[in-house]
């Protein structure tokens, strides 16, 4: 299956929305307490204007919970291109996300991760492949040529998203190998807790949503499977074994951890 390019729009977010939401995002100082004097203070809001000149406006932001440092922990913005949507023959459409977390305490780069926005279940993906890293600019070394050059690099990458998903589209899967992909996802999303899963959780996970994603085809099955868990479509069981409904994922940090996870082991199943 081949992939065409469209004119399909994203809703960019305003400033006034986006400090509404994660107004870390536009925090004008560095957290003294945690920096040297050698560390060099970009404005993650300096990155949003950058990137708009490069046609990449702002699709979603958010930042983690703080107490101690609260105006300068991480926070993520996710940005979108109307110049760059990929549209399948069979009508499914995605457009392609850039991912960049940053904080204002020293500690973290700006970091850069391809995503994937699903247009028939308004669902986001991270896109995960041992050809596709995620890409780190140092505040110190930050200025609008090397982000043109990582978001250059990141684009000219994105053939290897399309491959990645035609193989997944092309790959069909048995009643078992289905089990298996569902099994393997709910042990990442239980991992680190006490809590377990049944034969029942699996069936949940790989209900369809909706009409497209009926089918044996690897991409339909992983795509149900991901938004099930990341929605938490399922009951898992508490370490004494009563059941509960899980809960829809909603900390970027855990989002983004899993769903390179799933991606992935569904790569895995790839024929």
């Amino acid at each position: 299956m081949m992939f065409s390019y469209d004119s399909s729009k994203n809703e960019f977010l305003t400033k006034d929305t986006i400090r509404e939401i994660a107004p870390s995002v536009f925090t004008e100082k560095a957290d003294s307490s945690s920096t040297s004097k050698h560390y060099v203070h970009i404005p993650t809001e300096n990155v949003i204007d950058d990137m708009a000149s490069l046609g990449w406006g702002v699709v979603d932001a958010k930042q983690v919970n703080a107490r101690k440092n609260a105006g300068y922990q991480k926070h993520m913005v996710v940005f979108g291109n109307d110049d760059i949507t990929i549209t399948g023959k069979d009508g499914d459409t995605v457009m392609p996300r850039i991912l960049m977390t940053n904080s204002h305490d020293g500690k973290n780069a700006f970091t850069f991760t391809a995503g994937l926005f699903r247009m028939i279940c308004e669902n986001g993906l991270v896109v995960a492949d041992t050809k596709f890293e995620d890409f780190k600019v140092k505040h110190m070394g930050y200025d609008f040529e090397t982000l043109q050059d990582t978001i250059k690099e990141i684009i000219s990458n994105l053939d290897l998203t399309v491959v990645s998903m035609n193989k997944m589209k092309e790959t069909e899967l048995n009643e078992e190998q289905m089990f298996n992909l569902a099994k393997s996802v709910l042990a990442m999303r239980v991992e680190g807790t006490n809590n377990t899963y049944n034969k029942d959780a699996i069936t949940e996970v790989l209900d369809p949503q909706r009409s497209e994603d009926v089918g044996n085809g690897l991409w339909e099955v992983f795509n149900r499977v991901q938004e099930n868990i990341m929605e938490g479509n399922f009951e898992y069981l508490t370490v004494k074994g009563k059941p509960r409904q899980a809960r829809i994922i909603k900390n970027f940090k855990q989002d983004q951890d899993l769903n390179k996870k799933m991606f992935s082991k569904a790569l895995e199943f790839v024929a």
